[in-house]
């Protein structure tokens, strides 16, 4: 029996999310776009030289496994997620978070650290750049599994960003190979065009022979595949998943299943803030087909709940807008 309808797995950050111009973007030499790894002297830097931006700024738990796990559980999904905090307030914030989101977690010990934080910076263009300090979560390993859990639960869904991590990476494998061992499906997110294209041989060590589901966006899908023609990566996706979804931005989405390609349309909106969007995209995607719906309807709502969240900043949507999206849906 199943007790859980997902088990998700990831870094678990505390973001902060601030307004920027493209030109500030530019003389703090952040990438646009992509999520890079920063230490704690280039975190200390960029915060200050963003000083006067902070009273703007907003706090929020995050990390996108974790972003995805508590959309799909305001949904209504029983849900468990597995990260890794340190005994600090930031720590506390997140685990908070989680179990106010109805989320259940390991029952360990915090232990003392840095909680992992991302620095978001966002342009006009509503484009997210991340600086993430990983602190707690660099050392996320099978120790932070419940593999209990994860057996009881439909599907198991990994982020990219632990193949960074030489034990993320090891602890992704082992949970991958303990869901297929009692038939868990397994779905997992590509995360980032960057983590694609360097961390290729880790991805493939995480995929091992074939997944059940894997989430990307358009850059994501060309990277993997090599290729700048759609069509190609499309290829290449069926032949280590049996499902996929490709989020196309405001063009709305792919969705691959039982042999038939589904076109989902975009919804329109006024984008303020792309954080969030695809992890929200996987949290109400998940939370649809494990609860009745056929994956044409799940990649419509998917495509309205994403829609949502990047009409507003930060990477989550309130408890209440998540109950609306259902009722305006059905």
């Amino acid at each position: 029996m199943k007790n859980y309808q997902l088990y998700g797995m990831g870094a678990a950050l505390v973001d902060t999310e601030i307004q920027v111009s493209d030109n500030e973007l530019e003389q703090l030499g952040v990438e646009k776009g992509l999520m890079t790894l920063v230490d704690p002297e280039r975190r200390a830097y960029l915060l200050e030289q963003l000083e006067d931006h902070l009273v703007h700024s907003q706090r929020a738990s995050g990390g996108s496994a974790g972003n995805t796990i508590i959309a799909a559980s305001y949904f209504g999904a029983k849900s468990f997620f597995s990260g890794k905090v340190a005994d600090d307030d930031n720590g506390h914030f997140y685990m908070r978070d989680m179990s106010s989101a109805g989320v259940d977690t390991p029952l360990t010990e915090f232990e003392p650290g840095i909680t992992g934080k991302c620095l978001i910076l966002i342009t006009p263009d509503a484009e997210r750049s991340m600086n993430t300090f990983l602190g707690a979560s660099e050392n996320f390993s099978a120790r932070e599994l419940d593999l209990q859990a994860m057996a009881a639960s439909e599907y198991l869904y990994i982020e990219s960003y632990l193949v960074t991590s030489a034990s993320g990476k090891a602890a992704a494998v082992t949970a991958r190979e303990h869901a297929q061992a009692n038939g868990t499906r397994v779905a997992l997110s590509f995360s980032d065009p960057g983590i694609i294209e360097h961390f290729r041989d880790g991805i493939a060590e995480i995929m091992g022979d074939k997944l059940d589901l894997v989430f990307c966006n358009r850059d994501e899908a060309l990277q993997y595949a090599g290729t700048r023609d759609l069509d190609v990566a499309i290829d290449a996706l069926k032949k280590v998943c049996d499902e996929f979804v490709i989020t196309l931005s405001a063009e709305g989405a792919l969705v691959f299943h039982d042999g038939e390609m589904h076109r989902i349309d975009g919804v329109k909106v006024n984008a303020v803030d792309t954080n969030g969007a695809g992890d929200m995209f996987a949290g109400a995607y998940l939370y649809g087909i494990t609860n009745g719906m056929d994956r044409a309807a799940a990649g419509r709502f998917a495509s309205a709940a994403a829609a949502t969240v990047v009409s507003q900043f930060g990477p989550r949507l309130p408890a209440e807008q998540h109950a609306k999206l259902l009722r305006d849906f059905a």
